[in-house]
């Protein structure tokens, strides 16, 4: 006959033999196990409350897989739900869903805008020109940039690091939507705003090799001049203000042309050092007012190199453009090309940044826009721009200063045609919050062509910038 000492051991054995064996159900089971011993009498008052103690108080036991492997149905379960598992990303906005990154970014911004246009008298027209001629104007539009809205959804596969990419632009002002959804502004009843796809892309690369891009987004050359410009964040050059589409002008035209958001196969290597380039091929883009077709595609590249050291820090640039273009109706073919380089240096709160480009047959503005005279023969323009800002605390002053040349080609007679645009830029920002700053500018820009004529326009802007 059993002692009440050996029924207390085996008791204990039974609880814990139930918890080893059925991990899931241990705590309900041993309780209930406890309990119906109590009520038989095989433990005491005090045993029980004894055994519950223990058992509060014993570390929680593992099953181990036998020698058949029964745990691999639960290991492959568990791997299962790892790959349904929805979370957070580790940083930015978004969640993983299994192994997949699907991330959002985003800007809004708006600004009451009020323009002093120039005199619209004969000597005052300016071929190219990006003066505002008119009278007085004020609007509340997007600056520079429209809204945006970005998706990206990243994964790594087959040892490759994968990535489809959407960029949509929207902006707040009502456009005509005659060439594109950045035409001329149509503020009247009923109208609506365009939605500007300009991002839709696919990449794929590993760390040792680089990446590779196709699909449609901006371009390699005059890149760094407009990302590192800051009327990126406001206004610039209004580009027109009584009827304002989506977009102002910045200072494009006006220290630089526009690099565009184009369709392109390109490459980037990894990051040796500082150091890192892409090279491209591009859909060709035909003469503005000219619409030949092209055969050959336009070609595109970029090096650049940053570097920091104590407070001091440093992006390097430097550029390059060429696409032939084919004649048409007699006109003869030719080559339109050019190469930009610049530097943006920081140092504490300050940062100064030069740019510099050069060209023949890539006209002004936008690519080939005014690229050749009516006979085809190249025009050569260059331009440049200089910056400095200080940041203290969460006030930022700025400052630019820049000019677009355009020169006739051989042997034209065009007094109208564009000779400089040029604009002064002064501006204030206050960082709100981490989201919101707030921007303040002036902007004075003047137009003048070959000819004696020439135009000047102020404006005034302020508003808000959001980016998430």
């Amino acid at each position: 006959m059993t002692t009440r000492k050996g029924r207390l051991h085996a008791a204990v054995a039974l609880a814990c033999l139930i918890g080893v064996a059925s991990p899931a159900m241990a705590q309900d089971a041993t309780d209930a196990l406890l309990l119906k011993l109590k009520e038989k009498g095989i433990l005491s008052d005090d045993e029980y409350q004894a055994l519950l103690a223990r058992k509060a108080t014993a570390p929680a036991t593992t099953v181990s897989a036998d020698s058949q492997g029964q745990a691999a149905p639960a290991a492959a379960a568990a791997a299962l739900d790892d790959k349904k598992l929805v979370r957070a990303m580790d940083s930015g906005i978004g969640m993983r869903v299994g192994d997949v990154n699907i991330g959002f970014s985003g800007s809004i911004n708006g600004f009451y805008v009020h323009d002093s246009g120039g005199s619209t008298a004969a000597n005052r027209q300016v071929t190219g020109g990006v003066a505002t001629l008119g009278p007085k104007s004020s609007s509340v539009r997007n600056g520079l940039l429209p809204g945006f809205f970005k998706i990206n959804v990243t994964t790594q596969q087959a040892g490759w690091d994968v990535g489809a990419h959407f960029g949509f632009y929207p902006g707040i002002n009502s456009v005509n939507g005659v060439g594109g959804a950045n035409s001329a502004g149509n503020p009247v009843a009923l109208a609506t705003a365009g939605i500007d796809f300009r991002q839709t892309y696919l990449t794929f690369g590993k760390p040792n090799i680089g990446e590779f891009k196709i699909g449609r987004d901006i371009g390699l050359f005059a890149s760094e001049a407009i990302l590192n410009d800051i009327t990126l964040l406001s206004v610039g050059g209004t580009g027109g203000n009584a009827a304002p589409s989506n977009t102002s002008l910045g200072r494009i035209g006006l220290g630089y042309i526009y690099t565009d958001f184009q369709p392109q196969i390109t490459y980037t290597t990894p990051k040796i050092g500082g150091f890192q380039a892409s090279v491209g091929v591009f859909q060709p883009l035909v003469t503005i007012g000219n619409s030949e077709v092209n055969k050959n595609p336009g070609f595109q590249g970029k090096v650049t190199y940053d570097f920091t050291s104590d407070k001091f820090t440093g992006h390097l640039w430097a550029g390059g453009i060429t696409q032939k273009h084919d004649g048409l109706a007699g006109s003869p073919s030719y080559t339109g090309s050019a190469f930009d380089v610049g530097a943006k240096l920081g140092y504490a709160g300050f940062s100064l940044l030069g740019y510099y480009y050069d060209g023949k047959g890539v006209g002004t503005t936008g690519l080939f826009i005014l690229s050749t005279d009516a006979a085809g023969r190249k025009r050569k323009s260059n331009g440049w721009y200089a910056q400095a800002a200080y940041t203290i605390d969460k006030f930022t002053v700025a400052g630019s200063y820049g000019v677009s040349h355009l020169s006739l080609a051989k042997g034209e007679v065009n007094p109208l045609l564009l000779d400089d645009n040029s604009s002064w830029v002064g501006q204030v920002r206050y960082g709100l919050t981490p989201w919101v700053t707030l921007i303040s500018e002036y902007v004075h820009t003047k137009s003048t062509a070959h000819g004696p004529n020439s135009a000047n326009s102020d404006a005034l802007a302020t508003g808000a910038i959001l980016f998430f």
